[in-house]
């Protein structure tokens, strides 16, 4: 319980007292954030936040986590490494897409062939138990960048990608810390710590963004997280806090980065534009052009997500599919909504 604590308190600390000098650096080095077309700030803003989240996260992590119960924590300390390596220069200077992709690759091949975060059931979902071996990689791997890629699309407005990421680690913490999994929520409540500190500076008027680096990394923590809680279900059978239906309540929870990047692929496919074409058809976006600010786009966003989380673990029991179907239909109506209110509010400007 207490390493919990401190690992919250160690990484919030670390965080919030490196932020300031790191702000003045970047603006007296002129490492800030242009606004573009695509942009929902007006003004050059540092983006260099993702460091102090990566030093207060690591830091704690290392500090805290009792390593011999964690083998595998090397290999997952070495991936932060180079998932902190590859966002800092984007945000320093922009690398091409194919560059970062493979970056991402090797961080996730360390992550599944080295720690073993890797999924090799789904519980009966799709009506698929157990995963032939090459398939786990694959799959694994293929998860992974999918969540590492959401955060770091979900990162365009003030709050939002903190926000949710103090949500996700705040649920999958205390759900390791009930089963016993000391270790793994030290790891999410670390993260869960610099996330409050680099809130403080993130919300409107935002003095720092996360930046590359900083989306990067806590969409690879979650995706950690995440598999993990699916794994360890068949270890715990016996536990009041196992679910059936595991793999529904990861998406019920990581159901905004993981929708909104289907969306907004989907979407440009159909508009006949390659799915990686930057653009304006995220759901913040539709908030945002609907008129609402950016802290009232995230603190909707957020709540939304917090009923996803409630939903998943209150229909845990109907199956595994089922629930999918339910999370899935309900995030497609509330972004059909969303769009329609932003068009709305278009037509009229």
């Amino acid at each position: 319980m207490y390493d919990v604590i401190l690992a919250a308190i160690t990484a919030f600390a670390l965080t919030y007292l490196s932020i300031p000098s790191i702000i003045y650096i970047a603006l007296k080095k002129n490492l800030v954030d242009t606004p573009n077309e695509r942009s929902s700030h007006s003004s050059g803003t540092p983006s260099l936040g993702g460091i102090a989240i990566f030093a207060g996260t690591v830091f704690s992590i290392s500090f805290w986590v009792p390593f011999q119960y964690f083998d595998n924590l090397q290999y997952i300390l070495a991936a932060f490494i180079i998932i902190f390596l590859i966002g800092a220069k984007d945000d320093v200077i922009s690398i091409s897409p194919r560059s970062k992709f493979l970056g991402e690759l090797f961080v996730t091949s360390i992550l599944v062939l080295k720690a073993n975060v890797k999924l090799t059931s789904l519980y009966g979902l799709m009506g698929i138990y157990v995963l032939p071996e090459y398939v786990s990689i694959i799959f694994s791997i293929f998860t992974i960048l999918v969540i590492i890629n959401g955060f770091n699309l979900i990162d365009g407005i003030n709050g939002l990608s903190s926000s949710l990421g103090l949500l996700i680690t705040f649920v999958f913490g205390i759900w390791y810390f009930l089963i016993g999994s000391i270790e793994f929520s030290v790891m999410a409540f670390a993260l869960f710590g610099s996330l409050l500190a680099f809130l403080k500076f993130n919300i409107t008027p935002a003095k720092i963004f996360m930046g590359d680096t900083g989306s990067l990394f806590v969409g690879l923590i979650c995706a950690i997280l995440a598999i993990h809680f699916i794994e360890i279900q068949s270890q715990i059978p016996e536990s009041p806090y196992t679910f059936s239906s595991a793999p529904s309540i990861a998406i019920g929870i990581l159901i905004l980065p993981l929708f909104d990047t289907l969306r907004v692929f989907i979407l440009r496919l159909m508009n006949g534009k390659s799915p990686f074409h930057p653009d304006r058809r995220h759901i913040h976006h539709a908030l945002i052009d609907a008129g609402l600010s950016h802290m009232q786009a995230t603190g909707l966003l957020i709540a939304i997500s917090i009923v996803f989380i409630i939903l998943s673990f209150m229909l845990q029991k109907i199956g595994n599919f089922n629930l999918l179907v339910i999370i899935i239909l309900l995030a497609t109506v509330l972004s059909i909504i969303a769009g329609k209110f932003a068009k709305r509010k278009l037509s009229k400007v």
